[in-house]
């Protein structure tokens, strides 16, 4: 098989796997796209999807990470959340990895729930710590899962349209 060919094959593998990483915490999402795109731009020597654009969309990368983490704790923050609050969250995270989308989707909040509950004894503060850690990680997530289709959609344009 062409050496080329494997190397689509990887970008787009790669790109793949980078938007299940966008949702799931166990694999660095943003970061496997845009390793996708840069090697699908560096296999055509850049004729293509020119540096600036591998440049926009490397931004994008690093605003899409940005946000993530910012929501995340911002919305921890701004409920008061304890550090054990935000370790629950993590560790509820990649529990619910293992429990399907439902796990995904809400076992953020009953780590967060957990960890404050440990940290402050509090059931009503560690509800509400639970909650605004758990919006902070869902908006977090759709802005950064919005980001990476943006990557990929100038990705796309650009080797499509240059062709």
């Amino acid at each position: 098989m062409d050496v080329t060919i494997l190397g689509w094959i990887a970008a787009v593998l790669l790109i793949v796997v980078g938007i299940a990483g966008t949702v799931l915490p166990a694999l660095p999402g943003t970061i496997l796209v845009l390793a996708g795109i840069v090697l699908g731009a560096w296999l055509d020597d850049f004729s293509r999807v020119k540096p600036w654009v591998v440049s926009i969309i490397a931004v994008l990368a690093v605003l899409a990470w940005v946000t993530d983490y910012i929501a995340t704790v911002m919305g921890a923050k701004r409920a008061g959340a304890s550090t054990l609050a935000i370790v629950g969250a993590a560790l509820g995270t990649i529990v619910g990895i293992f429990m399907g989308l439902i796990g995904v989707l809400f076992m953020p909040f009953v780590g967060a729930v957990i960890g404050e509950y440990i940290a402050q004894k509090n059931a009503r503060q560690a509800a509400k710590v639970g909650l605004a850690t758990w919006l902070g990680l869902l908006i977090g997530t759709v802005v950064k899962l919005v980001l990476v289709f943006v990557m990929v959609g100038i990705f796309a344009a650009a080797l499509l349209l240059s062709a």
